[in-house]
């Protein structure tokens, strides 16, 4: 991966983002955006949109959602301590004595995650698992007067875990659920910037996946965009470390390639194409069977408007849904490279309809 490219996915990895709180991450998008894409715009449910050739036919979306999960201040009790509700979903026990950042005013403010010590707990407290309705954020505050100061009721945090880089070129973050979508497809339209196809070309950062029972960002912009096919990027679980069930996942490895799932919000014929297009391209890739939701943000936009043909490539990321995800670069670039070719293959000719 060029240095440019693995700068700007750093930065984008470690700016706090939550859920119905991606302007930071989302700022940071648009900003490299604008050096690759004719067009770079932002809406009012917090998509990013940076377009090639807009009037090119046909019309391809290219969609990861930039959210991640985190916190929510609810409660500010007397003596200043925090409590707070997850944004999306957790497991507590990785949330027992983490550091935290809260989006505040202006600002970021310190925290850790509060627990009564192992030595406080009765023997069987000591054999229950921990839930975040147990747990506080500490800021420091002497009293609720001087919490107040300093974060509100409804202010978004995350774990304080910034970005490092791993031996064999793996990449580890907090947020790699997804912003590492958001990454691909931008770099995807960088690489399309180099030959450029006759399709007008969205790249989208979608907002709220995370929490969106109700389709999010995705169907939004898909409804404002209109595209004749959409590919959406987001991570899987990887199974290539101990105790993972391939049979009731899968068998995929980092730095097997991008992920191709088949059934549900998959269109076949989308399918086809992506894989004639990664065997052309000779990029290792990995078949997913999807037999109802995806998950992801495909299940919003193949559903949209009247219908859009959608496909799913996911990248294989380990421990997902923690303070310290895990993929393989590798994968990353495969990814890019996967829905550029598909880019410049589909015209105004392909037929998308199931047959």
């Amino acid at each position: 991966m060029h240095q440019k490219s693995l700068t700007f996915l750093k930065r984008l990895l470690d700016s706090p983002g939550p859920s119905g709180f991606e302007t930071g991450p989302a700022r940071v998008w648009r900003e490299e955006a604008g050096s690759i894409a004719d067009e770079v715009s932002a809406d009012v449910s917090g998509n990013s949109v940076a377009v090639l050739s807009p009037a090119g036919a046909p019309r391809i979306m290219l969609a990861g959602h930039i959210d991640e999960i985190g916190l929510m201040i609810v409660h500010v009790d007397d003596d200043g301590f925090l409590y707070f509700s997850t944004i999306g979903g957790w497991d507590p026990q990785v949330l027992v004595g983490q550091r935290v950042l809260i989006a505040a005013r202006n600002r970021l403010v310190d925290g850790v995650v509060g627990k009564r010590a192992v030595h406080m707990l009765d023997e069987e407290e000591r054999d229950q698992v921990s839930k975040a309705a147990a747990l506080w954020i500490d800021i420091g505050a002497k009293s609720k007067k001087d919490a107040l100061r300093r974060v509100r009721v409804g202010d978004p945090a995350v774990v304080a875990a910034p970005s490092i880089e791993l031996p064999n070129a793996r990449l580890v973050s907090r947020s790699i659920d997804n912003r590492i979508g958001a990454f691909v497809v931008l770099e995807a339209l960088r690489r399309l910037t180099r030959r450029r196809p006759r399709a007008a070309v969205f790249a989208v950062a979608t907002s709220q996946e995370e929490i969106s029972w109700t389709g999010g960002g995705a169907r939004t912009s898909a409804t404002r965009i209109d595209p004749d096919v959409a590919l959406v990027v987001d991570v899987t679980h990887a199974t290539d470390h101990p105790n993972a069930d391939k049979k009731k996942y899968g068998d995929f490895k980092l730095g097997g390639g991008p992920i191709i799932s088949r059934g549900s919000a998959a269109n076949p014929r989308v399918v086809e194409l992506l894989i004639v297009t990664a065997e052309e391209q000779k990029i290792p890739y990995t078949l997913a069977a999807a037999p109802s939701d995806t998950g992801t943000d495909a299940d919003a936009i193949y559903s949209a408007r009247q219908g859009i043909a959608t496909g799913l490539v996911s990248i294989p990321n380990r421990y997902m849904h923690s303070p310290n995800e895990m993929v393989a670069l590798a994968d990353l670039e495969r990814a890019a490279r996967l829905l550029a070719a598909f880019a410049r293959k589909v015209t105004a000719r392909t037929d998308f309809t199931p047959r």
